[in-house]
């Protein structure tokens, strides 16, 4: 099952959602976890960190991580 990660703006760009999940501790780690492919954004592997996620959008992680946006 999914995490649930909250949100109180309209989007998230793909390395702020990264930290904000704790999966990385800085942008210049999402940056290099990004273009290694290792992000799945709705089925579909993301090289782009400025990709915008909306609530409703998964994201999966190499290593089997999985998360789902929410609107607080």
């Amino acid at each position: 099952m999914p995490e649930m990660i909250s949100i109180d703006t309209d989007y998230i760009k793909l390395d702020s959602f990264l930290k904000l999940a704790n999966l990385v501790m800085s942008g210049g780690e999402a940056k290099l976890v990004i273009q290694e492919g290792q992000i799945m954004v709705n089925g579909e592997m993301e090289t782009r960190r400025g990709r915008k996620l909306y609530p409703g959008d998964t994201i999966a992680v190499s290593g089997g991580s999985a998360f789902v946006i929410d609107r607080e």
